[in-house]
C-alpha cells in the first residue's frame, strides 16, 4: 500500500477530514494534517479481503456481535498529540458500536476490536507509527501481515520470510507480540477458534 499526498493545502483537523470523506472516492488517511490517498496493489487487496472473509465467516459461524469491514476510518493520536485518521486494511468492531449511529459516516472515535494492516513499501508506518497509535487507542488486537517480508531483519530475523505478527494488549495496556510463519496456526484473542495460517494467507 502506498500513500500519496493530494495537492498542497492547509492542514486539516480530524473533524474537517471526516466531514470531507463522503465527497472523496477511494480510501484516504489523515496524516500530520494532510489527506493521503491509499493506493494498494491487487495482491495487497486480495490478501486483505481474504482475511476479512475469514473473520466474517467466523463471526457468522459463532454468531458473534462484530462488524468486519475494510472501509472504516478511525481517529488516533500520535505521541505528540497530533490527531490522525487511519483506515486499517481490515477492521473488526463491536456491532453495538457500529449500529449506535447508523446515519453517521464510517468514521469511528471508539477503539476497534481488531485492526489489520497488510504491509507494503511504507512498512515503518505499520510497524512503528500505527503500532503506537493503535496501542494509544487501546485496540486489543493488532495484526501486521508482512506477506512480502519487507520489514527489516530486526523484525523478521534472517532469512526474512513472510510473517504475521499478532499484537495483544497486556494488563498494562502495552502490546505484546507473537510472530507466525508457515503452517503454524495464528492465535487470535477475538476469534479463539479461528483456523488460519500464514501459508493460507499467502495462498489466497
Amino acid at each position: 500500500m502506498t500513500l500519496t499526498t493530494n495537492q498542497p493545502q492547509q492542514k486539516l483537523t480530524l473533524a474537517q477530514f471526516v466531514q470531507q470523506l463522503p465527497d472523496e472516492e477511494g480510501r484516504y488517511e489523515l496524516v500530520d494534517g494532510e489527506v493521503m490517498r491509499i493506493l494498494a496493489t491487487r495482491r495487497h487487496e486480495t490478501i486483505a479481503e481474504f482475511i476479512a472473509d475469514s473473520f466474517k465467516a467466523e463471526v457468522k459461524r459463532l454468531q458473534q456481535n462484530y462488524w468486519v469491514s475494510g472501509r472504516i476510518t478511525i481517529a488516533t493520536e500520535t505521541k505528540d498529540g497530533i490527531e490522525q485518521g487511519r483506515n486499517p486494511d481490515v477492521s473488526v468492531i463491536d456491532r453495538q458500536i457500529w449500529d449506535a449511529n447508523p446515519s453517521a459516516y464510517s468514521a469511528l472515535f471508539e477503539p476497534l476490536q481488531i485492526a489489520v494492516e497488510v504491509v507494503s513499501t511504507n512498512w515503518e508506518d505499520d510497524y512503528v507509527d500505527k503500532l503506537d497509535e493503535y496501542q494509544r487507542l487501546a485496540i486489543p488486537e493488532y495484526w501486521i501481515v508482512d506477506y512480502l517480508a519487507i520489514a527489516s531483519r530486526s523484525y523478521l530475523g534472517k532469512p526474512k520470510i513472510p510473517t504475521v505478527f499478532v499484537y495483544l494488549l497486556d494488563d498494562k495496556g502495552v502490546y505484546q507480540s507473537k510472530a507466525y510463519q508457515g503452517q503454524e496456526p495464528i492465535r487470535s484473542q477475538t476469534f479463539p477458534e479461528l483456523k488460519l495460517t500464514t501459508a493460507q494467507i499467502l495462498a489466497a
